[in-house]
């Protein structure tokens, strides 16, 4: 710091577990490799969709970048700031990466667009031995960072957009992934909490629109940019939260301090959840999951529903709980009941299950399911929810049919939560493999995912060829 005014304590912490603390967790480790396969799985998968395409590659066309920062999945070289930007957009895309639901959910392999390209940016210049666990650490620290400070804070009841976090914990992992020292690392990261922060207005009807699917790609890229600059002598803020009338926690947070419950280590990664089956808004996952269950015996009594009952948390009840018109893909995949109509009518649930051209097609049958649902929060659900012990997201699903009779189906654990973690891994492995098989030639695909398989392998990797073997040649 530049100045001699006291430095808020969070921002301390914040360089001293980034800077000082290591992580001797394997399983810690072991989660961290899912996620990475995971997220570029999702980032594969996202390839296939124009409207994600287009906001890739250089700002201006043609623009030459030597050394330049490779987009998995393209043949795109770009300098970090944009390439941090493609990478996150790519792996958020479809709202089909890991999750993290607490006070303030959220999805902390974003940060991964700012780590990735963090990394190859010095692997190329500076560092050509650099391995993929130095990434592997950024990734567990930059998912404790986000996670923990989303326990107990709720910006988004301010009106925040969640990835205000990913913009912080990015920045911190980032400016030491540059070679910053732990003053940089303060002075960044006061820089992130002075940033301008996004709205949620984006993620809610009737303003719901894809800046939502590309909202954390631009926090990356901005932690990078804040990096960078901090690198290149710009001073930092040190009292930046807590600053009486000026500060973040006066201006946005009514004066009440950003809560950091347990000290900073790998809970998150370890405690982190899949999106194992299905591309759905996680509070709905065990929604679509009961629905899928209930299918075989509606699929021939659709025309007899009644009435069709959600049981939520109060989680999915202020986020995904919506009726009336579904203006775009961003507008249906976070809408409880769409999922679930669309699970009940036609027994599956994909990430083509959002487009225009499936709702039109299928609009008939799904409106006329949805006019019949009505939602409602379950208050043990809801507390199972916030329970740090169970961290459940339940749903249930109950269909009332003409005739009188009833069927129902519950789902408390969804199949990505560490209670079915057993369960889902070989899912998750065949997710990648599939999502990979559909960005690149067969031969490349394998030998990603081979690489995947190698365990602890993995590590020992050279940044430098794991970006090449992801990029098109």
């Amino acid at each position: 710091m530049s100045n001699s005014n006291p430095i808020d304590p969070l921002l301390i912490d914040i360089a001293q577990y980034v800077c000082h603390t290591p992580i001797h967790s394997e399983k810690a480790y072991e989660t961290a490799r899912l996620c990475l396969m995971d997220a570029l799985g999702c980032a594969a998968l996202a390839l296939q969709f124009p409207e994600c395409t287009r906001l890739l590659g250089p700002i201006v066309e043609g623009t030459h970048v030597p050394e330049g920062v490779h987009v998995p999945g393209t043949a795109f070289r770009l300098d970090p700031v944009k390439a941090a930007f493609d990478i996150g957009t790519l792996i958020r895309w479809l709202d089909y990466n890991d999750t993290w639901l607490a006070l303030e959910w959220g999805h902390p392999s974003d940060n991964l667009g700012a780590i990735l390209a963090a990394a190859d940016y010095v692997a190329q210049r500076d560092e050509p031995n650099l391995t993929m666990h130095t990434v592997l650490t950024a990734l567990i620290k930059a998912y404790e960072i986000q996670g923990v400070l989303a326990l107990y804070t709720a910006f988004n009841a301010v009106g925040l957009d969640h990835v205000i976090l990913v913009k912080v914990a990015s920045t911190a992992v980032v400016t030491q992934l540059l070679g910053g020292n732990m003053d940089e690392v303060i002075n960044a990261v006061s820089q992130a909490w002075l940033d301008g922060q996004s709205l949620r207005t984006y993620r809610h009807a009737p303003n719901t629109a894809s800046r939502k699917s590309w909202a954390a790609g631009d926090a990356t890229s901005r932690a990078v940019r804040l990096a960078m600059l901090t690198l290149l002598g710009e001073t930092g803020y040190p009292s930046v939260l807590s600053t009486k009338l000026w500060g973040f926690c006066d201006v946005y947070l009514q004066g009440d301090p950003i809560q950091k419950s347990r000290p900073f280590g790998s809970y998150v990664i370890e405690n982190i959840l899949f999106k194992v089956a299905y591309p759905a808004e996680f509070h709905a996952q065990t929604a679509v999951e009961a629905a899928l269950l209930l299918y075989p015996e509606v699929k021939d009594r659709l025309g007899e529903i009644k009435s069709i009952e959600i049981e939520t948390q109060n989680a999915g009840m202020r986020i995904i709980n919506k009726q009336g018109e579904l203006k775009n893909p961003a507008d249906r995949d976070h809408c409880l009941q769409y999922m679930v109509a669309v699970a009940l009518g036609l027994g599956e649930l994909t990430a083509e299950s959002y487009s225009n051209a499936f709702a039109v097609k299928n609009g008939e049958l799904l409106d006329r399911l949805r006019n019949t649902m009505q939602v409602r929060e379950n208050k043990q659900m809801t507390l199972q929810y916030y329970d740090e012990n169970k961290r459940a997201i339940g749903n249930a699903v109950i269909i009332h049919f003409k005739d009188g009779t009833i069927i129902e189906r519950r789902v408390d654990y969804p199949l990505g939560h560490v209670q079915r973690r057993t369960e889902a891994l070989p899912l998750i492995y065949k997710k990648a493999q599939d999502n990979l098989h559909k960005a690149y030639p067969e031969a490349q695909a394998e030998k990603l995912f081979a690489l995947f398989q190698a365990g602890d392998g993995l590590d020992k990797v050279l940044v430098r060829e794991f970006c090449v073997g992801y990029s098109i040649l």
